[in-house]
């Protein structure tokens, strides 16, 4: 065969490959040869600093994804590798981090970080690159109007009113409502984004403020905080506590031996709260627990016995699954399913899809029309009871025999 002959036979076999490739929704390069090649996801995650314990719940919940995916065959017939970086809990980190995600590592596909501030600071790189940003856990979506971005927590447009409605709901239903409500948070953006929202629900409903009080993310002595709320004597405190504040202000309320008729902490550290002798009652907000219903979501029951076995070997302090690693789960189970729906690496592609189609998650189905992308409110609220977690609101979310205590 002469040369000039081989080489045409060449190129119509590559030309071929290539129409195979785009007919199976699959670059060329990965049907001829380059297919063995992982697709690279990269984030951060706070696995240092004052938010690492939950930080530390995001990872292993991504590296039971990422590992039950690569058993069923991956994205796309390739293997995923997760490229996680720690970003320490400081925003100005996780901005570098992703750039250099990005720009350095060259990561197919991103995933958002935990912590408002971070996500913000990472959106930004996201959006100017025009990468697909999926994230579990923004507190305030008016804080992201990139229309690339997809939150996997269904908070709804408007947390800041629905949150304390839901929770203002809640006690309604209760035989004594409160009649008067404090509101004490941490200045991190979203909690004090909520807290004032809060304020407007309180007044709405004809609750009366009794203390008003903001203090520095990160603060440890919560001693003059506690005398503050005992003095105030609120039939309900609203913390808008963000990891171990809230079990530091347990801690803090005991040494003066006081103890709210009513609390309510907004993002707790899920073991170090409920596992306290003061949390008894105490309310937070959830969007799946480790009981039915949740359990008959889309990959829940695999995605609990994966994560507490997991979970227990990496000796986190609550070995149990909630919210925060439902929703860490959930933002990769819309990766994958807009990956796999458009057959290829095109964020603009994948976004758009995502904003046209619901997705089936652990959390339940997600769509993402509205504002914000954000979809509709589906806010609950659990409880502390007998040094375990319960959802008590709607009703239709308790598990069998579970009811509200309050007094």
């Amino acid at each position: 065969m002469s040369a000039t002959r081989f080489q045409r036979q060449r190129r119509t076999l590559l030309a071929a490959a290539g129409a195979l490739a785009l007919a199976h929704g699959l670059p060329a390069h990965a049907q001829a040869g380059g297919g063995s090649e992982p697709i690279r996801v990269g984030g951060t995650l706070p696995l240092t600093g004052p938010l690492a314990p939950v930080g530390g719940i995001h990872k292993v919940a991504a590296e039971v994804f990422v590992d039950a995916l690569n058993k069923r065959g991956g994205l796309l017939g390739r293997k995923v590798e997760l490229m996680l970086l720690d970003d320490q809990s400081q925003p100005g980190n996780a901005r570098t981090l992703y750039e250099r995600l990005i720009t350095r590592e060259k990561v197919d596909l991103l995933m958002g970080p935990y912590g408002t501030s971070s996500i913000i600071a990472a959106m930004g790189v996201a959006q100017r690159f025009g990468k697909l940003f999926i994230q579990s856990s923004l507190g305030d979506p008016s804080l992201a109007p990139y229309e690339m971005q997809f939150p996997a927590l269904p908070l709804g447009p408007e947390p800041r009113l629905a949150d304390t409605q839901v929770l203002l709901d809640a006690y309604a239903s209760t035989t004594t409502p409160p009649k008067t409500i404090a509101f004490v948070t941490s200045k991190f953006p979203s909690a004090l984004d909520l807290a004032k929202g809060g304020q407007e629900v309180a007044t709405k409903r004809g609750l009366k403020t009794v203390l008003s009080l903001e203090y520095e993310f990160g603060t440890r002595d919560f001693g003059g905080i506690a005398a503050r709320i005992k003095d105030a004597a609120p039939d309900l405190l609203w913390s808008g506590a963000v990891g171990l504040e809230a079990a530091q202000l347990l801690d803090a309320m005991k040494r003066i031996d006081y103890q709210p008729a009513r609390q309510f902490h907004l993002f707790p550290a899920p073991g170090p709260t409920v596992s306290n002798p003061q949390a008894g009652g105490l309310t937070t907000l959830t969007w799946f627990e480790d009981h039915a219903p949740f359990t008959q979501n889309a990959g829940a029951a695999e995605f609990i016995a994966a994560y507490n076995e997991r979970v227990k070997a990496a000796g986190l302090a609550w070995p149990h699954v909630d919210y925060q690693a439902a929703a860490e789960f959930a933002a990769w189970q819309i990766l994958e399913a807009a990956t796999t729906a458009v057959g290829r690496l095109d964020d603009k592609a994948m976004a758009a899809w995502l904003r046209a189609n619901p997705v089936n998650t652990v959390l339940g189905t997600r769509r993402f029309d509205g504002k914000f992308n954000s979809g509709a409110a589906d806010t609950k609220i659990k409880q502390a009871q007998n040094g375990k977690w319960v959802t008590v609101w709607p009703p239709k979310f308790r598990p069998s025999g579970a009811a509200f205590v309050a007094p």
